[in-house]
């Protein structure tokens, strides 16, 4: 698995410019596939109808390789690349962005609508919340109970991820770490318990970690 920047799912994140009377809103969405990215567009322009241009680009994928850009009726280049632009520099995929504009009747020209749609872009950007999408690996840790509490403090005191706990004739304790840790870890835990404890390596999942 690679790790990611992308920004946090569930939230539709926004911000607003204005210059020469032309109003720029953007709206900022983590998304995962085309068609989403799509939806998420055809949302935007249903709820801004009234807007003059509602333009847009994504990037998808854990490379990033899945780019697309649309002006919207703006002259060609001055919209859809800036916006796309802006998420290249900030490095996130798996991202749409929409800005919306109300033109205020005065002309930008091509240089200043490049900037406009840019920066609004940028704004946007900046307000979402930018999470690393980060490999850990998920370990069952088997103990007696004698040294439940002690693994307790440590995993607490160490700020491990606890995803669940099965209690039977032993306890086994779900954990999730990041992959470059695990081997330190184990070793710390073998220092705690004089190695009575069994670790088994499930899987590896992708979490998102604010950064």
């Amino acid at each position: 698995m690679k790790n990611f920047k992308t920004i946090e799912d569930g939230e539709v994140f926004t911000a607003e410019y204005e210059i020469k009377k032309s109003v720029f809103i953007s709206h900022v969405k983590h998304i995962e596939t085309e068609d989403a990215a799509r939806e998420f567009v055809a949302e935007i322009k249903k709820k801004y109808f009234d807007a003059t241009h509602n333009c847009s680009a994504w990037i998808l994928g854990e490379n990033g390789d899945k780019q697309k850009s649309n002006d919207d009726g703006e002259p060609g280049g001055t919209a859809g690349n800036p916006i796309l632009d802006a998420i290249k520099k900030n490095e996130i995929t798996n991202i749409a962005v929409v800005v919306t504009r109300y033109f205020g009747g005065i002309k930008l020209g091509a240089g200043g609508l490049i900037r406009a749609y840019s920066h609004t872009a940028a704004l946007g950007i900046s307000n979402s919340k930018i999470v690393q999408m980060t490999t850990f690996k998920k370990i069952a840790v088997t103990i007696e109970y004698p040294f439940l509490a002690q693994v307790e403090n440590f995993l607490r005191n160490k700020k491990i991820r606890v995803e669940n706990s099965e209690y039977a004739a032993d306890v086994t304790i779900n954990i999730l770490i990041e992959s470059e840790n695990v081997e330190n870890f184990l070793a710390d835990l073998t220092e705690l318990t004089a190695a009575n404890f069994l670790s088994e390596i499930l899987e590896e999942v992708l979490i998102p970690v604010v950064i």
